[in-house]
């Protein structure tokens, strides 16, 4: 535990536990709503906002918040209004973003590729205690909206014809959620990176699938695994000298596969079970016949 001797790496961990917390909570809406890779396009656009960041002086984390927020708004919109053209527009937002990130840091007086690589896949050294603050006013907000709002997000998540004639704002609940991955984004830039962020807003929930039975227990268990991994990777990269952002996502996709291998077996023994009480409940000489528990269930 030595490392916590450190004050870097103190700032570190802590902003890996919060991505950890928020990347899932996130990401669950994302693969509900099958936009799984929504994260690595707003990834690409927050490029710019870290360019932007270096050119003008400010906080590169909360001008990367600012332009991704901005762009997962304009996502929304041209998801709405693009039609045939939309993939082309979300083309060209994403390719931009990541030109006009490495234009404007190099036309910065203090920028360099360095810098931005920094940003790319993480760097646990050059988490500031600025950075550290930034992450966790933009990590409440991202808590506070997917656990506050999550039974609106889930119904929308799940079915927007249905959430719409029960009178949801769909539109506003879609930005919404547009907005929080935004953010989301730039509070896991400094650890995971802006490109390899997506997953670690994907895997967890993916692995959770795995054995949740429930979208709260497939949401609890994707969060425990995203701070694990983020905890683990962290750690990792600080013995043994390796990207953070790589780390994380490599352990997440481990936990992946290990669920994955024990989701069968666990499947067969809920069956087996499922039969076992059935079997208790309804014994064969006690059992309804056919042809009058079909005429008991249309009440004649």
């Amino acid at each position: 535990m030595d490392f916590l001797d450190y004050a870097f790496m103190q700032r570190a961990l802590l902003a890996a536990v919060l991505v950890g917390i928020t990347a899932p909570a996130v990401g669950i809406y994302l693969v509900q709503r099958r936009q799984a890779l929504m994260g690595d396009g707003i990834g690409h656009v927050a490029m710019t906002g870290v360019g932007l960041g270096f050119l003008l002086s400010w906080s590169p984390v909360w001008m990367a918040t600012l332009v991704s927020v901005l762009g997962a708004v304009l996502m929304e919109l041209i998801r709405w209004y693009g039609k045939t053209r939309g993939d082309i527009a979300l083309a060209m937002l994403f390719y931009g973003g990541m030109a006009g990130g490495v234009m404007f840091i190099n036309l910065a007086p203090t920028g360099s590729n360095a810098n931005l690589t920094s940003y790319l896949f993480g760097s646990l050294s050059t988490v500031s205690e600025s950075d550290v603050t930034a992450i966790c006013v933009l990590a409440a907000f991202v808590v506070l909206v997917t656990l506050g709002l999550r039974r609106q997000l889930f119904a929308v998540s799940q079915d927007e014809e249905f959430a719409r004639v029960t009178g949801l704002p769909v539109r506003a609940l879609n930005l919404l959620t547009a907005i929080t991955a935004a953010v989301t984004v730039t509070v896991a830039m400094r650890v995971v990176g802006l490109l390899l962020v997506s997953a670690l807003m994907v895997v967890p929930v993916a692995a959770a699938q795995q054995i949740g039975r429930s979208f709260a227990a497939t949401f609890a268990i994707a969060v425990a695994i995203g701070v694990s991994v983020t905890i683990g990777g962290t750690v990792t990269s600080y013995y043994q000298d390796v990207p953070p952002g790589a780390t994380i996502v490599l352990l997440t996709i481990g936990a992946f596969i290990v669920l994955t291998v024990l989701a069968a077996p666990l499947a067969r023994r809920r069956a087996r079970a499922r039969t076992a009480a059935h079997a208790t409940a309804d014994p064969a000489e006690c059992a309804i016949p056919a042809s009058r528990e079909a005429t008991d269930e249309v009440g004649v």
